[in-house]
């Protein structure tokens, strides 16, 4: 009889600046609503996601963490443990990009683990041209092993995918993990033997 997998969580801190949409970002993919109206977050609010990803129930635990300076110092307390990080900035604001980078030194510092990470370009929706440039933002991104992504809560689009992203590399370093810490099971049809030398029988001496 085949057991069902079990349900992993994963613990996943939204970081940026305040006003660059994360609470935004997160009300839309787990409660697929968007306001132009939002009190800034205070502290941190926290949200789950469940999904299902090649066949194994996963829930994502969110932590949207405030931007305001003022409560800067207790960013340490929510992504100390996390197990990945969505870094978001306003596409149109360049100084929210270089608070990305700030974040990333810190998560580096204060992380309990080496962590996932993803960067969202948000409010894609105020550009006028979609000609932006986003290399700057996309060599980065590769130089700290993270993904780019371009998202609009307003419109809802890149949402699904980088959240997805993210939880599909915590599974897959979940897999690995669990995969280097167990045995290897012997081959089928191969004999285990003690490595020990047989004694050699004692010769008797006839009387």
């Amino acid at each position: 009889m085949n057991s069902k997998p079990a349900n992993l969580t994963f613990k996943l801190v939204l970081l940026g600046d305040g006003r660059v949409g994360k609470t935004s970002l997160v009300l839309r993919y787990v409660n697929n609503v968007f306001s132009e109206k939002r009190e800034a977050t205070v502290q941190a609010s926290y949200l789950t996601k469940r999904l299902v990803i090649e066949g194994v129930p996963i829930t994502l635990a969110i932590w949207d963490t405030a931007g305001q300076e003022r409560f800067h110092a207790l960013g340490p307390i929510y992504y100390r443990d996390a197990d990945a990080a969505l870094l978001v900035y306003d596409i149109m604001d360049s100084d929210s990009f270089t608070r990305v980078r700030n974040w990333v030194k810190e998560l580096q510092q204060m992380a309990s683990k080496p962590i996932i990470m993803a960067i969202a370009a948000n409010k894609s929706d105020l550009v006028r041209s979609k000609k932006f440039d986003l290399q700057d933002a996309e060599s980065y991104a590769t130089s700290i092993g993270a993904r780019l992504f371009v998202t609009s809560a307003k419109l809802g689009t890149g949402i699904e995918e980088v959240f997805l992203d993210i939880a599909t590399r915590a599974l897959q370093k979940k897999k690995e993990s669990a995969e280097s810490f167990s045995p290897t099971p012997p081959r089928k049809g191969m004999l285990l033997v003690d490595d020990e030398p047989e004694k050699e029988p004692q010769m008797k001496c006839c009387s």
